[in-house]
């Protein structure tokens, strides 16, 4: 015999409907659950389907299964009348005024289904009002997803509680605080600021002192400012450890070791929330002619702004990184007064070296070259800089190679080139220094020579030659092979791809157009070539192109455009905090007076 089984949806309703007009009238309950003054019939049979408490109260073998009434401590009227409304209804009352009640009756009578809309409730309504006060219940019902969702929330608009919210704050748990504490991605917030907040939070309470040293260990010293820190390592009015003591004492050694910090650098010296940015500094506009404003270049949302300003403008200079330090060295400044363009600029050869640190936004002068140069390389190997030959004052070519040693500030002379050459390009790789083209004294045309330097204390040896003779090119490094681009007066626009295993060159798909003074910077293993000068109508044009290099699949991407045509600059590729970075947006950190 065969048969079907039939499914009616409106069943399920209708059965739950039908017992919520029993509990109306009051009609076969054989419950009265009581708490203080309050009276709450009900039906055992769907109290134990949709609690585990009431399913296990409700045993034969216990005294409240005989039991008519049943007196509740825990909860309150007003969680548990929602809680029955769920039960009977599925439909659970929410709103923050009620919501703690309704969550401890939920949790205490193990109606999971309700401490799951609870949870749903508090994720989906996260706003700056609520969001510590969701943080707290989170922690006192152990909710880990509401947890997990109001901590990341805190974190990303922190300092803006701390100035619309910064009462709420104060009444955070220790879980949460130290989650932001912790946090790696905090925006936009200084860290003297995180420092006194915490101070306040822990002075709140006296049982909070005992958490004095779990959130402490985790401010990031090395970011606050010394006459800060010697504040508070003499007058806080926290007791402080003697763990977070060296610390302090730790940070205070870091500011005054003013040259070394590039190579001191560890967690409590890194910027919060760092965010990759191009920095495109030196040369000059069609407008403007030299330039002294410094741009950072977010290449993912193709925003551009002006950072900081460097003292001197600045041409044919050389730039580095170390310790998300960046150093500027040499190059051609620009005298005269810059306004009187009708006058033509005396340019003079310098010295000097220029540090700038995106921590404070503060700018350094180090000890200057042992010689004035511009149209040379520089690099950086292990903890030194190194700077290769150039032309100097009156024309003159150097060969020399010099060495700056960091932690000494100071610069020493190495093992000369082989020729005096300017022009050229440099770049490292695994450890080796290799410079390419140029032109050297005596020598009418440029060169196709390269050499490469495998120790400071060596000799330069001379490795197999481009294909094509370059002057004022760049080389840049990715996956351990150097790729060698344009420079003046190339008239097929092609590069080339070095292997130093094989110490051989190949070369790649040219450019739809030619390039020269331009800025390159590797992101991602993408090169870009930002800026610089091409022929048009045998005119030397200033360009706003943006073209990127994938060596995956050897071809040319157009990215964007920069804002003015610029030539002549230098670009390297710095970490900067969304504070800094932000600070022409719209909206502003506001410092709460707490801070």
């Amino acid at each position: 015999m065969s048969y079907f089984l039939s499914y009616c949806k409106a069943h399920c309703n209708a059965v739950l409907s039908q017992y919520q007009t029993l509990r109306s009238e009051g009609f076969l309950c054989d419950i009265l659950l009581k708490v203080k003054e309050n009276e709450f019939p009900a039906h055992k049979s769907l109290l134990a389907c949709s609690s585990d408490y009431f399913r296990a109260m409700f045993k034969s073998y216990t005294q409240e299964s005989k039991a008519s009434v049943i007196h509740l401590q825990v909860v309150s009227p007003t969680g548990l009348q929602h809680v029955l409304d769920f039960i009977y209804t599925s439909l659970l009352p929410l709103s923050f005024e009620s919501l703690e009640d309704t969550l401890e009756a939920a949790s205490y009578l193990q109606v999971t289904d309700a401490i799951g809309l609870c949870n749903q409730y508090l994720v989906n309504n996260l706003t700056l009002e609520n969001c510590c006060f969701s943080a707290n219940i989170a922690t006192k019902f152990y909710l880990p997803d509401v947890l997990a969702a109001t901590e990341k929330y805190i974190i990303s608009n922190f300092w803006k509680l701390l100035d619309l919210d910064f009462t709420g704050l104060l009444q955070l748990n220790f879980r949460s605080l130290l989650a932001v504490v912790k946090s790696p991605d905090l925006p936009r917030v200084k860290e003297t600021c995180l420092l006194n907040f915490v101070l306040m939070w822990l002075k709140q309470d006296a049982s909070r002192l005992d958490h004095t040293s779990s959130l402490l260990e985790h401010i990031r010293y090395g970011l606050i400012p010394v006459e800060d820190l010697r504040k508070i390592y003499t007058q806080s009015e926290v007791p402080l450890t003697a763990g977070i003591k060296c610390l302090i004492i730790k940070a205070i050694n870091y500011h005054t070791s003013v040259f070394r910090q590039p190579i001191l650098q560890d967690k409590s010296t890194t910027l919060r929330n760092q965010k990759t940015r191009i920095i495109l500094l030196g040369g000059g506009t069609a407008s403007e002619g030299l330039v002294t404003d410094v741009v950072a270049f977010d290449v993912y949302n193709h925003r551009w702004r002006a950072l900081t300003q460097v003292q001197d403008r600045v041409q044919n200079h050389s730039i580095c990184v170390v310790g998300n330090f960046l150093y500027v060295l040499g190059g051609e400044i620009e005298g005269g007064a810059p306004e009187d363009a009708k006058i033509d600029q005396v340019f003079s050869v310098t010295n000097k070296v220029h540090r700038y640190d995106p921590r404070f936004n503060r700018w350094t002068q180090v000890t200057g070259m042992l010689e004035k140069r511009c149209q040379f390389s520089s690099c950086v190997l292990g903890n030194s800089i190194c700077a290769i030959g150039g032309r100097g004052e009156n024309g003159l070519l150097h060969a020399s190679v010099e060495v700056y040693d960091i932690s000494r500030d100071r610069w020493t002379k190495a093992t000369e080139l082989p020729c005096k050459i300017h022009g050229h390009a440099g770049a490292i790789c695994k450890n080796t220094i290799y410079i390419s083209g140029g032109k050297c004294t005596g020598q009418a045309s440029t060169s196709k020579d390269v050499y490469s330097l495998s120790s400071l204390e060596g000799q330069w040896v001379k490795q197999s030659p481009m294909s094509i003779a370059r002057f004022g090119h760049q080389m840049a490094t990715i996956r351990d092979a150097i790729f060698t681009f344009l420079g003046l007066y190339e008239p097929f626009s092609e590069i080339e791809r070095y292997d130093p295993g094989q110490n051989q060159w190949t070369r790649l798909r040219p450019l739809t157009y030619d390039r020269f003074c331009y800025g390159l910077v590797v992101v991602e293993e993408t090169a870009l070539l930002i800026g610089g000068k091409k022929w048009q109508d045998s005119r030397e044009v200033p360009t706003q192109d943006v073209v990127g290099y994938d060596i995956d699949n050897d071809g040319w991407e157009e990215i964007c455009k920069a804002p003015v045509p610029w030539w002549g600059l230098q670009c390297a590729v710095l970490q900067l905090s969304e504070e800094a970075d932000e600070q022409d947006s719209d909206t502003q950190q506001k410092k709460p007076s707490s801070c």
